[in-house]
């Protein structure tokens, strides 16, 4: 088999690491695998398959004899470095919003959309986690007739705002306890037994840039230009893994046992739907693995071609690590 030279912009943050445990459980046909962070942090060994690697200075020599550039890092970053990534004969499958919605940049969830990968001009566009979560939950009902509008509330854990994240959340844990000042620094408010219903700055009618994501990049993903969404980003006190309840409006009238079963059988998905038994979909059941669990299917009482579901997944992996490694395997297939 052949093999590659991979390198991973922003290697030391949550997301560049979760990137390298992905690639060795995937097995990804490495030659050399390169980490490039900024210069705080190279020099820093980290250890990857047994062996220990040294973090690089990204710049745009260390592009030189890349195969693929997985993205890790903030917007700027991913756009200074893609010209150089670009000219080194790289493909550059970036994490960032940076290029999501530029027309000549695919935006690809290979279980979806995997053919748009090889439309690339350089640079594939990985989609923002809630967007990733929640179109391989319903995709599969866009075939038995296409949606035309969605409903969504997102419950986005922590980890979601970094690293830094679920430690701010145990730290107010504990001042409460103690009866010690809270003090955020991640986010605006307290999140320990708290919700925040903002993520995002406002963008477009009291809508944030997060919820705008929703229908933005859904459309281009499910190639669903026509789609509306309206949607609901919250912060809530969860560590790890998104939820989203969505409501679906159909052209048509789809039922239950339709929607169970096609769901049952989409790629990446798993069917987690019996309300009498307790089970469905939660964060904890569906943290460090890489299935998007779908449940509490059933009619919206509000529209008679609409459904409503629950779904939860890992934001960190499927909503980012793996399916950026998912569209890095898309390209071992010519």
């Amino acid at each position: 088999m052949k093999e590659y030279n991979v390198a991973i912009l922003g290697a030391t943050g949550a997301v560049g690491r979760e990137m390298m445990k992905v690639l060795a459980e995937r097995r990804f046909p490495i030659r050399e695998l390169h980490l490039l962070a900024s210069a705080r942090s190279a020099g820093t060994v980290l250890e990857w398959n047994g062996s220990p690697i040294t973090v690089e200075e990204a710049c745009d020599a260390a592009f030189e004899g890349m195969d693929i550039v997985l993205g890790a890092a903030e917007n700027d970053i991913a756009k200074r470095f893609a010209p150089a990534i670009v000219k080194a004969g790289a493909v550059f499958v970036d994490n960032s919003s940076a290029f999501r919605m530029d027309p000549n940049v695919p935006l690809v969830v290979p279980e979806i959309n995997p053919g748009d990968a090889k439309l690339h001009r350089g640079i594939i566009a990985n989609p923002n986690c809630s967007t990733i979560i929640t179109v391989t939950a319903v995709n599969a009902l866009n075939g038995l007739s296409p949606i035309r509008s969605m409903t969504a509330s997102t419950y986005q854990a922590v980890s979601g705002a970094g690293a830094g994240g679920p430690l701010e959340l145990a730290e107010e844990v504990e001042a409460l306890r103690t009866g010690k000042p809270v003090q955020p620094k991640v986010f605006p408010y307290q999140i320990a037994y708290n919700l925040i219903p903002q993520i995002g700055s406002e963008q477009f009618e009291g809508y944030t840039s997060e919820e705008m994501k929703m229908q933005n990049e859904g459309r281009k993903i499910m190639h669903l230009p026509e789609l509306k969404v309206s949607c609901t980003c919250v912060r809530v006190p969860v560590v790890r893994s998104h939820s989203i309840s969505v409501s679906l409006h159909f052209d048509r009238p789809v039922s239950v046992d339709e929607a169970r079963a096609a769901i049952a059988a989409a790629p990446g998905c798993r069917l987690v739907d019996e309300l009498a038994k307790k089970e469905y979909p939660m964060p904890l059941d569906t943290s460090d693995q890489d299935i998007v669990f779908v449940g509490r299917i059933r009619p919206d009482l509000t529209d008679e071609n609409g459904l409503c579901l629950w779904c939860c997944g890992d934001q960190v992996r499927k909503g980012a690590a793996t399916n950026a490694v998912q569209i890095a395997e898309l390209l071992l297939e010519g």
